[in-house]
């Protein structure tokens, strides 16, 4: 009897600590590693985790310095091992946390600088991670209102690829439908919600039945100086089971080996967005320079494309069945470009007899342009480009359970920062009230 009390009082204690009842012995998110890449325009700071990381941010003045806060944080290395010089880091140190089972680091600044913090999951040799982007203030910040108003902000821009076309008509329905001719009015569907969003421009990289070579498709969205290019497919398999949405993203073999074609073209290089500029500006006949610039460049907008690819499953998730949960990883042209992210999305299977008169929907093809929307739209305004209107201001109508610390860790600023932005005495505020949000 005693024995069987005691395996009893055994396995009970094995469930409250699986249950997470007993308060304090929560796991630790573990901090094994940190890893720095400092360049003229970005430091990336990157945590390696033993968990999919809880965390909070913000930045403060006076001195400058970036706060986070990482739930069940311990950190499994030492501070003053890191070795950097950076434009935008001074140093990283503990502070007090706000309180117990939380761990704060505190990022010292040496100038204003704009962050980003995202979290990714597991890939290749790496688990889970925190990044933290600090970007240098844009040139000219401090300067008058006249000069600012010489260089008006500008829009951000969504480069829509429907697939095929022309004499490519894509993959066929058991119907006889044409993947080129259910995907366009997605397209358009898409272009027309961005383009009456404002901060956005949307193009179409073909606005009719008509073909574009894959490498043209990238091409043009260059030319158009795209922060992003989204090409709309629908899938197809030989048996008529398979069902449901994907988003795909280039893979590290097509990348690495993209990267070896852009070396070999020196007379290409100057061409790429963003990147091209500063290759040129640095002398861009080192060959070590120039692989360093193109890496970086590569590695931003694969680390953009896995972040926006996550957000757009779960988005396309509320509205149709989903063929893979996570990010698939492909070899596909329209993917390649390394100055740019680049999502291809295949909507459905046009060989499931279900979908493919989904697919043929005007109302189905409308709730995928809006899911699309809505995640494109949340990302830029939480990741704005520098440069971008978005960058400058954002807004947050009050609603009903909305409480001024909730829309602060929403935005990811101070509620001390919102209260001085909107000169409010209180935390009070009124369903319905408009808040201008800081960029901090």
């Amino acid at each position: 009897m005693i024995r069987d009390w005691g395996r009893r009082l055994l396995v009970l204690i094995g469930l409250t600590l699986c249950l997470g009842v007993i308060p304090g012995l929560a796991w630790a998110n573990n901090i094994d590693t940190i890893r720095i890449w400092p360049d003229k325009e970005r430091t990336r700071v990157v945590l390696d985790l033993s968990a999919s990381p809880s965390y909070d941010s913000f930045r403060l003045d006076g001195p400058e310095r970036l706060v986070l806060d990482l739930k069940g944080g311990k950190l499994n290395t030492k501070l003053s091992d890191l070795k950097f010089t950076s434009s935008q880091l001074k140093r990283i140190r503990l502070s007090n946390p706000p309180k117990s089972g939380t761990l704060r680091l505190v990022l010292d600044l040496k100038q204003p600088a704009s962050h980003k913090v995202f979290k990714l999951g597991p890939k290749g040799n790496y688990g889970h991670r925190l990044v933290i982007d600090l970007l240098a203030a844009p040139a000219g910040k401090a300067t008058s209102a006249k000069s600012s108003k010489s260089t008006p902000a500008r829009n951000v821009v969504i480069a829509i690829d429907a697939g095929h076309g022309g004499k490519d008509p894509g993959s066929i329905g058991p119907s006889g439908t044409y993947e080129k001719n259910v995907v366009l009015p997605i397209a358009r569907k898409l272009r027309d919600k961005l383009n009456a969003t404002p901060g956005f421009e949307a193009f179409m990289v073909r606005t009719g039945d008509y073909f574009v070579s894959l490498d043209r498709r990238s091409e043009l969205a260059r030319k158009k100086r795209a922060d992003l290019l989204l090409s709309i497919h629908a899938d197809a398999f030989t048996s008529p089971q398979p069902q449901g949405a994907s988003v795909w993203v280039l893979s590290k073999r097509r990348a690495n080996s993209e990267m070896g074609r852009w070396l070999e073209k020196d007379d290409k290089l100057s061409e790429l967005r963003g990147i091209g500029e500063v290759i040129s500006a640095s002398g861009g006949a080192d060959p070590h320079l120039q692989r360093t610039f193109l890496d970086l460049a590569r590695e931003n907008s694969m680390v953009e494309s896995q972040a926006i690819a996550d957000q757009m499953l779960r988005r396309i998730g509320k509205i149709t069945k989903l063929h893979k949960k996570s990010p698939q990883h492909a070899s596909l042209a329209v993917l390649k470009s390394p100055d740019f992210p680049s999502l291809l999305i295949e909507t459905g299977f046009i060989s499931n007899p279900n979908e493919e008169k989904k697919l043929r929907s005007s109302a189905y093809q409308n709730k995928v342009a809006g899911a699309i929307h809505q995640t494109v739209k949340t990302y830029f305004t939480e990741n704005p480009p520098r440069d971008a209107l978005l960058a400058q201001t954002r807004t947050h109508k009050v609603t009903r359970g909305d409480s001024l610390s909730r829309i602060a860790q929403k935005y990811r600023v101070s509620v001390a920062a919102i209260r001085n932005a909107n000169k409010l005495k209180s935390d009070n505020i009124q369903i319905g009230q408009t808040l201008t949000i800081p960029r901090l």
